[in-house]
């Protein structure tokens, strides 16, 4: 029975993710289909970027609802920067969103992280500053109005795919799952499997130990906000990449599912536990629920009944496993 208990806890997430697609799937017939799978993956695609590197800041007992304008700098960014080169090949698409991501995300993160870890701004405080300064400043750079008049191959990070046959002409892998799957595999060994990702749940347990430890606290902490933030920004930058354009309005609201998916995946907002991996299960769940409700033409004002129930769910879930630990 405590077999059975300990496996119940260990994998309630991912049980709640198969009774969500069996319970999804009976209702419609449509959402096992391969192409509804495959852009289910491609919609898992941005929140899966952002949870990544959120990951790493929660893990630190931190938080960043910054990462949604992030995003939408970076994206405007990106395609201000691409109609400078009208004749651009597809290598020099990818250099650019990619280029454009790692600056202005590195660019965000370090202010995030200097803010938190040289003047001790609260986090929370912190990124909602950072979240209204650079959603202001995305709107002052493009004046209110989409950047347009990108040229065709600027979308094929973002919406392009792979694997054409005579049943798909357009392609059957959306290349974005593909570089979304990559990207998180990679920000997952860097957790999981490297002497960083060890000092990040070190500091996240015991910010006094770890700094008796010899672990330089403020720079884990720097490097994590910089992570975080330069997800968001990769997210942008697909985004601005899938529509052909760069919307000043981009991602808003998209720190919640990150954060949400985040939670859900196991990483406790109390510092030091989580991980990559698990986070995606989250991510999963957030994308069936509103997949799913879309299929069944259930109103989006109730999708986000549903989110923000499953938001306070997994927060009263992981206070209370806190509490038993105690």
């Amino acid at each position: 029975m405590d077999k059975f208990k300990s496996f119940l806890n260990k994998n309630m997430i991912v049980l709640f993710l198969i009774l969500l697609c069996a319970g999804f799937g009976l209702a419609n017939q449509t959402f096992f289909t391969y192409r509804n799978l495959m852009n289910l993956t491609s919609q898992m695609a941005i929140n899966a970027l952002l949870s990544a590197g959120l990951t790493y800041v929660i893990i630190l007992g931190g938080i960043d609802i910054s990462v949604g304008s992030v995003a939408a700098l970076a994206g405007v960014i990106s395609c201000m920067i691409g109609l400078k080169f009208p004749g651009m090949n597809l290598f020099g698409s990818i250099a650019i969103l990619i280029l454009t991501a790692v600056v202005v995300g590195g660019f965000c993160g370090f202010l995030n992280g200097i803010m938190v870890t040289q003047f001790n701004v609260v986090p929370m405080i912190c990124t909602l500053a950072t979240m209204t300064m650079l959603r202001g400043l995305t709107y002052i750079v493009t004046g209110g109005i989409a950047v347009f008049g990108l040229p065709s191959v600027f979308s094929f990070l973002g919406a392009g795919r792979v694997i054409k046959t005579p049943g798909e002409p357009m392609g059957i892998i959306p290349v974005v799952t593909l570089f979304t799957i990559l990207v998180v595999f990679l920000m997952h060994i860097l957790l999981s499997k490297t002497v960083f990702g060890r000092h990040v749940y070190a500091c996240g347990s015991n910010k006094q130990v770890a700094h008796l430890s010899g672990i330089n606290v403020k720079r884990v902490n720097l490097v994590s906000y910089i992570l975080c933030s330069i997800m968001a920004a990769l997210g942008g930058v697909l985004v601005a990449s899938k529509l052909q354009n760069g919307q000043p309005a981009a991602c808003e609201g998209y720190e919640m599912f990150a954060i949400a998916s985040t939670v859900l995946g196991g990483t406790s907002l109390a510092g030091g536990s989580g991980s990559v991996g698990r986070a995606m299960f989250g991510v999963a769940i957030i994308a069936v629920i509103n997949n799913g409700m879309n299929l069944m033409y259930i109103s989006s004002f109730w999708q986000k009944v549903v989110i923000g129930t499953i938001i306070l769910l997994a927060v009263i879930l992981d206070m209370a496993q806190k509490h038993k630990k105690n």
